[in-house]
């Protein structure tokens, strides 16, 4: 994801995941294919969820790609939540699901650049970060939706916004040693970023797989 360290909870509390970051020596990853920008100035900093973020998504004018800045956090499903506002989901597993079904087709698929990302160790014991040992160019496989009305805050009442999420799936062995249950879905082959935003649902569902065994290296901090 854009920014440095972001948190990143998963879709239920039984998984969970830790911060996100690029660097500004990535800039050029995030016009990837892009025709036209409408992220304006973009500060890189901290990612936290129901916070803004670049993606690049497919553009509804033009037909090409477009980076615009998107509001982490997917709508949850309508039985999850007890009162009106909707803070968002930010990771999807389960591509079955009836509730993401509208928005797996290649319209509202999206890539959202990273550099690193984080686990959690525990309550107390910080995050444990991650990041690709070739140190090449890599995304999130995400999914998004435009202009979605819903109560975020409550203090701000209703607003409309651009929202995005990303896939999960198995952890790798760097992973699985620090969290068990889940890791985000990294493309890092061209090739995979254009199936993912184009190939049918079927083809694509088969990216939601965890990064070979080491191809992550740990850090201790982000610098």
């Amino acid at each position: 994801m854009a920014g440095r360290p972001g948190h990143i909870p998963r879709a239920s509390a039984s998984e969970a995941c830790g911060p996100i970051a690029t660097s500004r020596r990535r800039r050029a990853q995030y016009h990837w294919r892009t025709s036209s920008d409408r992220a304006g100035n973009l500060e890189l900093g901290n990612v936290y969820p129901d916070r803004p973020a670049p993606i690049i998504r497919h553009d509804a004018d033009t037909g090409g790609l477009e980076l615009v800045m998107a509001r982490w956090g997917m709508p949850s499903p309508p039985g999850a939540l007890k009162t009106d506002r909707d803070p968002g989901v930010t990771n999807v597993r389960n591509l079955g699901s009836p509730h993401w079904h509208r928005w797996l087709g290649p319209a509202h698929r999206c890539l959202v650049p990273l550099t690193a990302f984080a686990e959690p160790l525990g309550a107390g014991r910080g995050n444990q970060w991650f990041t690709l040992a070739d140190d090449r160019p890599a995304f999130f496989a995400g999914i998004e939706t435009r202009a979605w009305r819903s109560i975020r805050k409550v203090k701000d009442g209703k607003t409309v916004d651009d929202l995005y999420a990303f896939l999960t799936c198995a952890p790798n062995a760097e992973v699985k040693a620090v969290h068990p249950k889940a890791m985000p879905v990294i493309l890092t082959d061209p090739k995979d970023w254009d199936t993912w935003l184009s190939a049918p649902l079927e083809i694509a569902a088969g990216l939601q797989r965890p990064l070979a065994d080491g191809a992550l290296q740990l850090m201790d901090s982000l610098a």
